[in-house]
């Protein structure tokens, strides 16, 4: 039977993983990187916890496990990675090398350490295509000409973003930005736009310029489509080919029930 290690950070998404893998008769090996993660995965066998800096101890625990391949999912916030920050002498030498402490640069500095010790990385596909966005519109409703106006003015705050490392997503209404990502996340972000304004936002979410699919691939699920009903919006646009859409089939419901649109776009 194959073995796979599965690093937990937040969120639903490890979920739908852990059921394609018992789908296809995968041993799973799950560790979780916060106390918050989803109490369904605590219960799973061979559920272990580290603190996201003992990263020579969870290699430790992978290996003498015989487990050879890992794949990262879930949300891994920054503001949680530095709260409760615990180094072992492997997490100071990793925080000493790098030149600095953006999300990609952190990730892809424990993926070279976890590649040095002969474990590959798999990419947050694997087992996933079937929840990877598409090039159409998913609803009912399709953003008319003024919002295709809207839309490419977004992409193009979006790309911007995203090439700086601080967010990918962008709120926009009318050709206008009205809010965009910072530390605080998707959903936070769609509450924060609802502020400025309650009716005809569109989201826009893209992937990073190289968006390595071994890590942070951005996801959109049941969560963001009730934030953005919550807070006005018209329409959610994502990249299609280069993001996960959760939920499929809740999501197109709502969406459709509350006259707004879902858009997978070639970007």
């Amino acid at each position: 039977m194959e073995k796979i290690g599965l690093i937990v950070g937040n969120g639903k998404f490890p979920l739908y993983f852990i059921e394609e893998a018992k789908n296809s008769n995968i041993s799973l090996y799950p560790i979780g990187l916060f106390p918050s993660v989803d109490e369904e995965i605590k219960k799973l066998d061979n559920y272990a916890e580290f603190n996201i800096g003992n990263i020579g101890e969870i290699i430790k625990y992978l290996l003498l496990r015989d487990v050879t391949k890992i794949v990262m999912l879930g949300k891994v916030e920054k503001k949680l990675i530095f709260e409760n920050l615990i180094l072992d002498k492997y997490g100071e030498k990793i925080m000493e090398i790098v030149p600095d402490n953006k999300d990609e640069t952190l990730l892809f500095a424990i993926i070279g350490f976890i590649r040095l010790s002969g474990i590959k990385v798999l990419p947050q596909s694997y087992l996933m295509k079937k929840f990877i966005f598409e090039t159409k519109c998913y609803t009912e409703k399709e953003p008319d000409f003024d919002d295709e106006k809207t839309i490419s003015l977004g992409i193009e705050a979006a790309r911007l973003l995203s090439r700086v490392d601080v967010g990918q997503t962008v709120v926009c209404r009318d050709r206008t930005v009205i809010a965009v990502e910072g530390i605080e996340g998707t959903d936070e972000t769609l509450k924060r736009a609802g502020q400025y304004s309650d009716k005809d936002n569109i989201l826009i979410k893209m992937s990073r310029p190289q968006q390595d699919m071994r890590v942070d691939v951005p996801v959109i699920g049941l969560n963001t489509v009730e934030n953005a009903i919550k807070n006005g919006f018209k329409g959610i646009v994502a990249q299609a080919k280069k993001m996960i859409f959760l939920n499929q089939k809740e999501c197109i419901e709502l969406a459709n029930k509350n006259n707004i649109f879902i858009v997978g776009k070639k970007i």
